[in-house]
């Protein structure tokens, strides 16, 4: 049987289907030791959006926050859009407990995102 939660972390960048979007695939637990990967692929994006795909994300801890309110930042200054989708409940109760979830535009899929963001 295998082991759950055993899996590393990864950020797997592609291009959206439209035209300016730019999609970060996470998988695995979102932790202090996988912030800094997640970190170097924000900035490796220039898109003008952004969309964080966190469907495979089972749990994420303060430093993975910090991660997001960062690249909130970058995107803010910079004057693009971000997005995060596919949520699950762990990881949205994590947001909203220390109050960063207005931060965020959210959306269930990519597909739905990526129609809100243009």
């Amino acid at each position: 049987m295998p082991r759950m939660g055993t899996e590393p972390f990864r950020v797997i960048p592609r291009a959206g289907s439209r035209e300016g979007a730019h999609i970060l695939e996470l998988k695995g637990a979102f932790t202090s030791s996988s912030s800094p990967l997640f970190n170097d692929a924000v900035t490796g994006v220039a898109a003008p959006r952004l969309i964080v795909d966190l469907s495979e994300v089972p749990m994420m801890d303060s430093v993975a926050i910090g991660a997001l309110v960062r690249a909130f930042v970058s995107c803010h200054k910079s004057g693009r859009k971000l997005a995060l989708v596919g949520m699950n409940h762990r990881v949205q109760n994590v947001l909203h407990i220390t109050g960063i979830a207005p931060l965020f535009d959210s959306y269930a899929t990519v597909e739905q995102a990526e129609e809100a963001l243009g």
